[in-house]
């Protein structure tokens, strides 16, 4: 399937790319960058648009989800193949997955809450969560379920006020 997408021949393919390893890397690397720039465009988000973003996140999970050519994250199952036996691959799905918990970690950042970076590691975990949950059980409303605790967990860590922003709101 993917010569006939790239429209060409094995041989020419591999005078690219030493090894089929050497391919997989280079396709985690471009889906990386795809992916990456889906997520951050209009990365001008003001804090009322960053919640929207983060639970937008899993609106568009429930859409990828639902996709009949889902088969789950190709970067999940690429270190369950791989992990061992080619670390290159392994590095290359970790720094897609890195590349959005930073994502989402700066969309925390612009919210008023106590400790964003704890709150974007749940935000991710149910994100990795759902996906699993998805291709495991085929389940795509995993996304909804996701969403939902996602809420709570904002809802959750905005009640805890962060001491800097009160602080920057107390007259001088």
């Amino acid at each position: 399937m993917l010569l006939s997408h790239a429209g060409m021949s094995k041989r020419t393919m591999y005078a690219y790319f030493r090894s089929k390893e050497e391919l997989i890397v280079a396709v985690l690397q471009y889906l990386h960058d795809k992916k990456l720039s889906k997520l951050t465009v209009g990365d001008d988000w003001e804090a009322g648009h960053a919640e929207a973003a983060l639970t937008g996140m899993y609106d568009a999970a429930r859409v990828w989800f639902s996709r009949p050519d889902f088969f789950g994250c190709i970067f999940i199952n690429a270190v369950g193949e791989y992990a061992v036996s080619h670390p290159d691959i392994r590095q290359a799905s970790i720094a897609c997955k890195a590349s959005i918990r930073t994502y989402i970690g700066t969309l925390c950042q612009r919210l008023d809450v106590a400790e964003p970076e704890e709150l974007a590691d749940g935000l991710a975990l149910l994100l990795e969560g759902a996906i699993v949950t998805a291709q495991v059980q085929g389940r795509p409303h995993a996304a909804d379920t996701a969403r939902r605790m996602a809420r709570i967990l904002i809802k959750d860590a905005r009640a805890v006020r962060s001491p800097r922003a009160v602080a920057a709101r107390e007259p001088s």
